[in-house]
């Protein structure tokens, strides 16, 4: 049987090969010992048009393990910059992931990118490998977010093996297989900006319109065509990041993508209570990457990403490109939000309404996800949803408004609960469910990665066999802390 991984293509490396890899380096993999398939995204290598038989074989698990590269593959790591808490860190790069190349199916490229293979030219002094904790939650959580309808990265496969790994503590090493359309970043574009290369700029450039956006190839515009698009295809994710209570933890530049996808799960977290200040990030001391900063945050990392392209975009038409920014995110936003609590078309007065609402979420302390679940079955009657409140008489007034805005509407209730059930997931990867998982899997059991897996990638539905992973958080849960090391 010919494996999938014997098709795969190499233009990144082609395009730049001969420009003294000033983009990439060649790498080699380093495998890890005693290796153990813990996982298979059967629904993404279908969408690949993968048989994902072919990922169960001896011969796919040496390749997923870094053991061996596919045949004729040529594996590389990518050279990026970027700032980080708002610094300027230089040189970054793929320090533990490496492109085997990329998998053309339905006229479309994928890369396949596996992380946690090891050293490159830009580990910077690590050890380049991935620990079976950190490589569950990135599987996880990008297949939740894919479930919830947000752009993100894949994965198709997650490893498990006896290779000691050191951290804080001796880990086991791990390897996921991630799947995305591009992984260039906003730092790779700043790499040779602030190297003084206006034509590795270009090439850059050339390269993401050439693979992604034909279309634009002999547009005047077309700089500022893909700088447009990543503004509102970025302002777009993290509306939707708000909505379901999404918090990157990390939103360095060289952790955002050219193409507006989630990428780079790291120390990230879903909200318990409502809390605009909620910082993941145990390493983020001054809170720059909060949950109520990211928006504010992604617009920062554009002005970023707009003087990288200063030499290929006139300053009028970066002004014009990034203006675009925030009256989108207002408008997804409000138009998710507006869905959230079942109304079928935003207005300006539903504003007042939603803000109001968060803030009573705010100070009672109220779980977000449940919230937004169980307000699907509001009824003026039933005071299930009111006892989520300790002051009550807010959550009335509140109500009150609430139940006049509803009577605006042609909708039944069924209607309403239906539509409502649709964008209110039951189901989000909360930081102590993902610890659960991690927990089984240290002793070899993995079945509960397996049976997450299946959850998150349809969020909406009931899953009565998950039952308890639908209700309020233990208190346990508050003592996980995850950080850049996550």
């Amino acid at each position: 049987m010919s494996l999938f991984t014997d098709q795969l293509q190499h233009h990144f490396y082609d395009a730049f090969k001969h420009q003294d890899d000033l983009h990439c380096s060649r790498v080699t993999v380093q495998g890890l010992q005693e290796s153990r398939m813990v996982s298979i995204n059967r629904a993404l290598a279908r969408q690949l048009g993968i048989d994902p038989e072919q990922l169960n074989s001896p011969e796919m698990l040496q390749i997923m393990s870094a053991n061996t590269a596919p045949a004729q593959a040529q594996p590389i790591a990518l050279v990026y910059s970027g700032h980080q808490f708002g610094v300027w860190a230089g040189q970054l790069g793929d320090g533990r992931a490496t492109t085997l190349g990329e998998l053309e199916h339905q006229g479309k490229l994928w890369d396949i990118q596996i992380k946690g293979a090891g050293t490159t030219p830009y580990s910077r002094f690590a050890d380049g490998r991935a620990v079976l904790r950190s490589s569950i939650r990135e599987y996880l959580c990008s297949e939740a977010m894919h479930g919830l309808g947000i752009a993100t990265t894949r994965a198709l496969c997650l490893v498990d093996s006896k290779t000691p790994v050191y951290r804080e503590d001796v880990e086991p090493g791990a390897t996921v297989c991630r799947v995305a359309e591009s992984h260039i970043r906003f730092g790779s574009f700043e790499h040779f900006h602030y190297r003084n290369q206006p034509e590795a700029v270009k090439a850059l450039a050339d390269y993401v319109i050439d693979r992604h956006f034909p279309d634009w190839a002999n547009s005047e515009e077309k700089y500022y065509l893909m700088l447009e698009n990543c503004v509102l295809k970025t302002a777009k994710m993290i509306a939707q990041w708000q909505s379901v209570g999404f918090n990157h933890g990390v939103m360095n530049t060289d952790n955002m993508s050219i193409l507006g996808d989630t990428i780079d799960y790291g120390p990230f977290g879903f909200l318990d209570n409502y809390d605009p200040e909620h910082i993941c990030n145990h390493s983020d001391t001054n809170g720059r990457y909060s949950f109520k900063n990211q928006p504010s945050i992604g617009l920062w990392n554009l002005n970023a990403l707009a003087t990288a392209l200063t030499s290929l975009i006139d300053n009028q038409d970066l002004v014009r490109a990034l203006k675009q920014y925030e009256p989108e995110f207002l408008h997804q936003f409000r138009h998710i939000m507006a869905g959230k609590i079942g109304l079928e078309e935003y207005q300006p007065d539903d504003e007042q309404l939603i803000n109001q609402l968060l803030d009573i979420m705010h100070t009672n302390n109220v779980d977000y996800t449940i919230f937004f679940r169980q307000l699907a079955d509001y009824c003026a009657d039933d005071h299930s949803i009111r006892d989520q409140f300790i002051d009550r008489d807010g959550f009335d007034a509140w109500a009150e408004k609430y139940d006049q805005r509803l009577q605006q509407q042609n909708s039944t209730d069924q209607q309403r609960r239906q539509q409502m059930q649709a964008v209110n997931p039951k189901y989000v990867l909360r930081n102590y469910i993902a610890q659960a998982a991690i927990e089984q899997a240290h002793q070899g059991d993995y079945t509960e990665v397996n049976l997450l897996l299946e959850i998150l990638q349809a969020p909406f539905a009931e899953h009565p066999q998950a039952q308890h992973y639908a209700g309020l958080p233990p208190d346990w849960a508050e003592q996980i802390s995850v950080s850049c090391s996550s």
